[in-house]
């Protein structure tokens, strides 16, 4: 969801809308629940890499129980549209509060499985401590953000620094570690699962009332009940899914942090429903570059602990 949330919020600072609080939260929850699908991806691929194939099977195990709640309120386990333009596509279902509240305080003992089967394992610290070793200096000249870059020092987060979709709302910690090595870069995320689970708490603890999408006819399609007895209403449904909107001319940047670092969208409108020109800044296309500096020095068995420690998504590094 992540990717669909740094389209939208882009688009949304064209057209200067005014997004409903509730809104907001509910894409908070959800990119924090993203979040966590990823790191669970990753945790349980990252340590079968390097031979530890029992936390697979106990990573996918709550992975799906993440995206069976993605499917209740979206209809889709994976590549969800559910962030729209002025706002999220559909009330939450009747039990997803509960559930989600229900997953979040189990979560921890979880994680603390997953550690107790990973921390303290000398065969792991054997292959991850000062493994693939990436300075903080190097991080910045490669481009690299998220954990990759965290893990070596420097601490940067979108989420807190530059906040949108009402982050500053939340409390939470950055997890930072210094060594620059395979373990801290697992440290970082690691704690991130922990964090992300507090602030889903959070959202779900005070998750304000109200509309669910802005007030924007013409751009924010209308209610379904609004269609069957308003006109206007059904005319601006049938131009939006028919037409789009147009959006005000100009260029816009919006970041977000990605579960793998800055994800960010360059837009460029011309006045059109069609933007003129879009281009994706995808974090792990950048992450990719610390390799060859992690390996120097290396042994070649090490290679596979130290692009692993990156967490890439080939989709996002094809181009």
């Amino acid at each position: 969801m992540t990717n669909n949330l740094t389209y939208v919020l882009a688009v949304e600072k064209l057209l200067g809308l005014e997004i409903p609080p509730k809104a907001q939260w509910m894409r908070v929850l959800m990119n924090e629940l993203t979040r966590i699908n990823s790191h669970l991806v990753w945790l349980g691929t990252h340590a079968m890499d390097i031979g530890a194939l029992t936390v697979f099977l106990y990573c996918f195990r709550e992975r799906e129980e993440v995206l069976k709640m993605f499917e209740m309120v979206s209809g889709q386990r994976m590549m969800t549209s559910y962030f729209r333009v002025g706002g999220i596509a559909l009330e939450p279902p009747l039990g997803f509060f509960e559930r989600v509240r229900e997953f979040a305080g189990r979560f921890p003992e979880k994680v603390d499985e997953y550690e107790n089967l990973l921390t303290g394992n000398p065969i792991f610290l054997m292959r991850t401590k000062g493994v693939a070793k990436l300075t903080a200096e190097d991080a910045i000249a490669l481009g690299a953000t998220g954990p990759t870059l965290r893990g070596s020092g420097v601490d940067i987060d979108l989420r807190r620094d530059m906040p949108y979709s009402g982050y500053e709302n939340f409390k939470f910690k950055v997890p930072v570690a210094q060594e620059g090595d395979v373990f801290a870069r697992y440290m970082c995320r690691v704690l991130e699962l922990r964090e992300s689970i507090e602030i889903v708490k959070q959202a779900l603890d005070g998750m304000p009332e109200g509309p669910i999408k802005a007030d924007a006819p013409g751009i924010v399609l209308p209610d379904r009940e609004k269609m069957k007895t308003q006109m206007e209403a059904l005319i601006y449904h049938f131009k939006i899914i028919t037409e789009g909107f147009a959006v005000p001319a100009g260029e816009v940047y919006q970041a977000v942090e990605s579960p793998r670092g800055e994800m960010g969208y360059y837009i460029v409108s011309d006045g059109t429903a069609k933007p003129y020109r879009v281009h994706m800044r995808a974090a792990c296309f950048a992450n990719l570059q610390t390799l060859a500096k992690m390996c120097e020095g290396g042994l070649i068995a090490d290679v596979v602990a130290a692009i692993g420690s990156i967490d890439i998504v080939l989709g996002e590094i094809d181009r």
